[in-house]
């Protein structure tokens, strides 16, 4: 993996407690993520008496399995990365070009770039979260930046739609790559990346523009127009470039607000005074694009909020998006109104509370906020609980509360949970797992599906197709979403009457030229696009072989065999130690395990027959494949079998 620095993590504690004497080897990740549970070898010879010296110091022989893991598995057989080695040249003075880099084929991971006049202009660098499906010891997915690392000479600015971190949470790994240009954005999402920054104090320091809705900018050779929008956090903003041949048009996340379907005036002011001037390229939200009709008005979440906070009796514990700072604000507001003390708990929420009050969004009466450790000190219909972790996450405050973790916090029947937020896609089964732990404490469980506590902050199919007539034109690319969602919101706006040839479905890398400002050019090729990742100290490419390897050791565990060899005889000194992390339980094995230690002599010393001098490498690659096979056809598993040979 090509490496960049990366900010060192917090100190990390003992590792998980195994039934092996030898430690797990230093190459497995600790911590949260747990590392491979060492069991202790059995049988005559085990490792476990000779892993370490007089001393305590790691023996011979686990040195050279630490050695034998860092090395490279061997190369991989699959293809090259899609889009791996084409880098177009800079386009000429007559193209636009667009090109997505991320979050065309995912929820998240958002940056794409528009080329123009000489210039190239970042929309937003944010990252992904990592899912059950990602691989073991991955902590965030970016956006590959190849092509404007090549580029980075014509990089003029990169402009942040808002705060969110799939929109800002690659900021502090990636800007170093394409030369750290500035960073235009709003007042509030210039606070969070900032703030976000101090957790990364050897990484460059973002240089931050802070600019005004409506406020017109040159920058390079280009001007650039910055408008507001409405999401569910604010200083949220769209952008617009102007091109020689019409403008092009970034909606970032947003919604419309509206009143039984009817736009409010204010929306219908804004987006026709965008459409009343020449449009060339209009880019849009998809998150919501397979959802028909209108979103839920915030309006009609504050009403129902409300009636919850005013009227709900027993304690009221509200999980949320720490970045939905209007609602947050509105709670507390609700909360200070009824007479409530609120117990602040995530480290997010205290987070962004603190960040709220430092911009102005929100003036606290300090009277109104209580430590957990005060809630018995008042009536529970006077205590509300704001906390992170509706989407379920394992350490979450949420979480720990349901699981009766939270030193401070233990449910009651009598408690109120509400749910004020959708499920991010990808995180169905972490939220289902919340609410059935949730449901076991026998509270009052409100969420989406059941009251209006929650509305989303992207606009739903109708919008978008208001939106889309409202700026009119001449092409338009659907985005922020996967695949299916941005094909949902180009049928939409299709069947509402927008020609099919002006819509572009773009994958992540797709190079779209606009030619003249009447034809579109779509290469055939892709520029590199294959996600980085920050993995532990790297930032860099996920290389095919490590990322195999580590599904192997997640699905089938290791098989490490540990011989001492004769090199003038070939023969082994003492029957082989045999070590299995996430195999097979090797007291329960003793069959197998005989069974192999006669496999393995017999395979060493046949190989070494004759051999002078004995060649240590061809023997462990004969034994890895004898003994693959035989594990393979007694268990049906594929453990990786790392043979370590120590000749004498």
């Amino acid at each position: 993996m090509s490496t960049a620095p990366a900010p060192a993590p917090a100190p990390k504690g003992p590792p998980p407690g195994g039934d092996s004497a030898s430690p797990a080897p230093r190459g497995e990740r600790e911590g949260a993520r747990g590392n491979f549970r060492g069991e202790r070898p059995a049988g005559s010879g085990g490792a476990a008496r000779s892993s370490r010296g007089s001393a305590g110091r790691p023996g011979k022989a686990v040195r050279q399995i630490r050695r034998t893991l860092r090395r490279p598995m061997g190369p991989s057989p699959t293809a090259p990365k899609k889009g791996a080695d084409y880098l177009p040249a800079a386009p000429t003075s007559n193209v636009v070009r667009v090109v997505p880099l991320g979050g065309v084929e995912e929820v998240g991971r958002n940056m794409f770039t528009v080329e123009t006049n000489g210039d190239i202009f970042v929309f937003d660098v944010g990252f992904e979260f990592t899912s059950e499906d990602t691989s073991p010891g991955v902590d965030y997915i970016l956006p590959n930046t190849k092509y404007l690392e090549v580029n980075q000479d014509r990089v003029r600015a990169v402009f942040i739609t808002h705060g969110h971190l799939d929109h800002i949470g690659g900021i502090p790994f990636l800007m170093n790559r394409f030369g750290n240009p500035p960073i235009y954005t709003q007042n509030l999402s210039a606070v969070m990346i900032a703030k976000r920054q101090e957790e990364y104090p050897d990484m460059p320091k973002p240089n931050l523009v802070v600019v005004e809705p409506g406020s017109t900018h040159t920058i390079g050779s280009t001007k650039v127009t910055f408008f507001p929008v409405t999401h569910s956090i604010p200083d949220s903003m769209g952008i617009s470039v102007e091109t020689p041949y019409g403008n092009v048009i970034v909606t970032g996340d947003l919604k419309v607000e509206h009143d039984n379907d009817i736009p409010t005036a204010e929306e219908q002011k804004k987006w026709g005074a965008l459409g009343a001037q020449k449009n060339l390229l209009f880019i849009a939200d998809s998150t919501s694009a397979e959802i028909e009709g209108f979103s839920v008005p915030e309006q009609k979440v504050r009403d129902t909020l409300e009636d919850i906070i005013k009227t709900v009796k027993g304690r009221l514990i509200i999980g949320t998006f720490a970045s939905q700072f209007d609602r947050m604000i509105n709670i507390i507001r609700l909360a200070e109104k009824y007479g409530k003390k609120i117990v602040m708990e995530g480290r997010s929420i205290k987070t962004n509370l603190e960040i709220a009050q430092k911009i102005g969004l929100l003036k606290l009466d300090k009277s109104t906020l209580i430590s957990s450790q005060e809630i018995g000190d008042y009536p529970p219909d006077k205590v509300l609980i704001l906390a992170t972790g509706a989407q379920g996450e394992e350490f979450a405050a949420l979480m720990r509360i349901a699981t009766k973790q939270h030193k401070n916090i233990t449910l009651t029947e009598r408690d109120t949970i509400v749910l004020s937020s959708s499920v991010i896609p990808g995180n169905e089964l972490s939220v289902q797992k919340l609410k059935d732990n949730l449901m076991r404490n026998h509270v009052t469980l409100l969420h989406y599906r059941t009251s209006d506590v929650h509305s989303g902050g992207h606009a739903r199919a109708a919008e978008l197709v208001w939106i889309n007539k409202q700026v009119n034109a001449k092409f338009f690319m659907p985005a922020y979403g996967y695949y299916s969602m941005t094909a949902s919101h180009a049928k939409a706006v299709e069947q509402a009457g927008r020609p099919k040839e002006s819509i572009i479905i773009a994958d992540n890398g797709s190079v779209i030229d606009i030619v003249d400002g009447e034809k579109l050019n779509v290469h055939k090729e892709r520029v590199p696009n294959a996600p980085l990742v920050v993995d532990g100290f790297s930032i860099g490419d996920i290389q095919e072989v490590v990322i195999r390897d580590r599904q192997m050791l997640a699905k089938d565990g290791m098989f490490v065999i540990i011989a001492t060899v004769n090199l003038k005889t070939g023969k082994l000194r003492k029957s082989p130690d045999i070590i299995s992390r996430g195999f097979i339980y090797l007291r329960e094995s003793q069959d197998l395990l005989n069974q192999a230690r006669l496999l393995i002599k017999k395979t060493v010393e046949d190989s070494t027959q004759g051999m002078n001098p004995v060649d240590l490498d061809f023997v462990k690659n004969t034994l890895s494949d004898t003994m693959a096979g035989y594990l393979f056809a007694r268990t049906n598993k594929a453990p990786m079998v790392i043979p370590v040979l120590i000749g004498v």
